[in-house]
């Protein structure tokens, strides 16, 4: 039997297979890639016009000044691309493994059907999201006249590891549920729903409903957590109490999304029964 470390490295190698291949495919049409490029790029700047012409209105938003913001931006745009780049095209192609019974020659391979189905291509043309979104934080940190804290770095990098996982262990569930729907169009609206509502600071949530809804998000379906706290660790208050939450909710999600996945390949009906 393979050790841990040895299967690691044997994983990484074919994540990095894949993705040579994949990019391999996506140059293939030079053209189709630049435009969904510059489609990334244009969404980018509408972006930020929009928060520009928020904050020539006012001085802050929910106690978050506009270089401080623009950091949020940044991080949810870098987080946002890579789940898509790893993650939501695959995603959104299971449904169509399982009408279709493609999905058989996938769990015969001798790979872990999860890694396989979840990662087997990367989408590159969203992969500049990532750059752009660091590109974002850059520009906020100078505008902040920030100065290295390790620890805040530190805990940075964890948290957005760890929303990234909070991410991809939602997007797994729901696409699990494929198996019994067959079509998963709206849970992928879902989906968009959830990411939708990463994109805003936490603090908006204010007042006698939304207070509820906040708590809701950031508790008991931690979606707000995934942006909130990986850049309120890095340019406003390091709250230790919502980074363990943070972990706390990545190994139970991971755990949970797992379980629930391979319980629902448990009920998928191969194209040859």
């Amino acid at each position: 039997m393979a050790s841990p470390l040895a299967t690691s490295r044997r994983y990484l190698r074919l994540l990095g297979s894949l993705a040579l291949y994949t990019l391999n495919r996506e140059l293939a049409f030079r053209g189709n890639f630049l435009v969904k490029v510059s489609v990334e790029v244009l969404w980018l700047a509408i972006l930020l016009a929009f928060y520009r012409v928020v904050f020539a209105r006012t001085s802050t938003i929910a106690e978050w000044s506009e270089p401080q913001y623009l950091f949020f931006v940044g991080c949810f745009f870098a987080l946002n691309g890579l789940i898509e780049m790893l993650f939501l095209e695959n995603c959104n192609e299971f449904a169509e493994l399982v009408r279709t019974g493609d999905l058989d020659g996938l769990l015969l391979k001798p790979i872990d059907e999860q890694f396989l189905i979840t990662c087997r291509r990367m989408d590159w043309g969203t992969g500049p999201n990532v750059l752009m979104g660091a590109a974002v934080m850059g520009v906020a940190l100078h505008q902040l006249g920030w100065h290295f804290e390790a620890a805040r770095v530190a805990t940075f990098l964890a948290t957005f590891a760890c929303g990234t996982a909070i991410a991809y262990s939602f997007m797994l569930m729901l696409t699990s549920v494929s198996v019994w729907m067959v079509r998963n169009q709206s849970l992928m609206e879902m989906w968009w729903l959830f990411s939708s509502l990463a994109r805003y600071p936490r603090e908006i949530f204010v007042g006698p409903w939304a207070a509820p809804l906040g708590a809701f998000f950031t508790y008991c379906v931690p979606i707000l957590v995934v942006v909130n706290v990986p850049a309120n660790a890095m340019v406003r208050v390091l709250d230790p109490a919502m980074v363990m939450l943070t972990v706390a909710a990545t190994v139970l999600l991971l755990w949970l999304s797992r379980r629930f996945f391979y319980y629902a390949l448990r009920s998928y009906r191969s194209a040859s029964s």
